[in-house]
């Protein structure tokens, strides 16, 4: 896709918490990459019915990720809706991309990014958020792992993507 690959491969070598974030951050500029380079009606694009994946929508959907799991699991704060969502309307994320605004969201989920970011900044790993998952306590270290975890997921689905739209493949 891009030449060279701008992304920094995680560290071989680092502590925990370090090779944890790098991984992370790998992911999400692996996401940022799969969209690279497209027009706003491509980011649209769904993949086939009956699926509602677009590479916007998962981009919107990685930034409710991002929110739900460092600002409502981790540091306790409470939203009663997200960016794209809404209790009428659960899936918004994926589902509302036709009209969407592109940079807005962009621009969103990089906000988003960054203040998770600031929320795990110093804190050990063994923190435990203060909203429990599933009436379970979940460390630092648990939504790290999982949030790698999210975004390989999906970025599997963006590689699947992204060769629908303009036949691009890597990493």
């Amino acid at each position: 896709m891009i030449e060279p690959d701008p992304r920094v491969d995680p560290p071989t070598t680092a502590d925990e918490a370090a090779t944890l974030t790098a991984f992370l951050d790998y992911h999400r500029d692996t996401l940022a990459l799969k969209c690279e380079g497209l027009t706003d009606d491509q980011l649209r694009l769904r993949s086939v019915p009956p699926s509602n994946l677009s590479l916007l929508g998962l981009v919107r959907h990685m930034a409710e990720v991002e929110q739900y799991w460092f600002q409502s699991v981790l540091l306790g704060r409470e939203t009663t809706s997200g960016h794209f969502w809404t209790k009428e309307n659960e899936d918004g994320d994926f589902d509302d991309v036709d009209t969407a605004d592109v940079a807005a969201d962009f621009a969103i989920w990089r906000a988003e990014v960054e203040a998770a970011r600031g929320a795990a900044a110093g804190l050990p790993l063994d923190t435990v958020g203060k909203k429990p998952r599933r009436g379970e306590p979940v460390t630092l270290r648990w939504i790290l792992t999982h949030m790698i975890e999210e975004y390989a997921r999906h970025n599997g689905h963006a590689d699947l993507l992204r060769e629908l739209i303009d036949g691009a493949t890597g990493e």
